[in-house]
């Protein structure tokens, strides 16, 4: 027998994941709360139940985005085999991926959260979670004086190359390079930067 704990937690389950798709597959104004529910099977009423309003409920999905991110993140910074360099080029192409592949996800993870408090709060703490490990990947890099400076530089320039290449602009014919060619660049010389410096 299936206990009420576990049934809310399942009709939640479900509506982050129809959500997600919804998400995925139109962007932001493709996500209502009634198509969430009719998506997930449920009564008309229980996404209300769940989450006060639309906002909520993508700031919800945000944050488990930005919780897989910072899982993955962590994987990358404690593997014991890979040099700095290369873990940094990873966790960056992780990143790249999410952009590639959900694009309405990936401006949702970097923008403001909205909603009620606790659906913030959650967000704001993942949020904290990826850029507590990006900051580590980095640090082990460029040392603790230089970390901030250079993982700006990083993520800033990784979200440039995203865009440019989501949206057509990073073309191989254009520009003869890829993107997976121009963070190895960019890692590249801020490595040496630190080596020399």
């Amino acid at each position: 027998m299936v206990s009420r704990v576990e049934s809310a937690a399942a009709t939640r389950r479900a509506l982050l994941d129809a959500a997600a798709d919804l998400l995925d597959s139109g962007g932001p104004g493709a996500v209502t709360l009634r198509e969430v529910g009719a998506r997930a099977g449920v009564t008309r009423g229980a996404p209300y139940r769940h989450f006060p309003d639309k906002d909520s409920l993508l700031t919800a999905v945000a944050a488990e985005a930005l919780d897989r991110l910072a899982d993955q993140a962590q994987d990358v910074r404690t593997d014991p085999q890979a040099p700095p360099a290369d873990k940094l080029r990873r966790a960056l192409s992780a990143l790249m991926t999410i952009g590639r592949r959900q694009p309405h996800l990936y401006r949702l993870m970097f923008a403001s959260p909205a909603g009620d408090p606790a659906a913030i709060h959650a967000a704001t703490q993942a949020g904290d979670r990826a850029q507590d490990e990006f900051l580590a990947i980095v640090g082990d890099l460029v040392g603790a004086q230089h970390t901030s400076r250079y993982a700006a530089l990083l993520l800033t320039s990784v979200h440039g190359i995203t865009d440019m290449e989501v949206s057509g602009h990073l073309s191989a014919d254009k520009w003869h390079i890829t993107a997976e060619e121009l963070v190895s660049t960019l890692v590249s010389m801020i490595d040496r930067q630190t080596r020399s410096g």
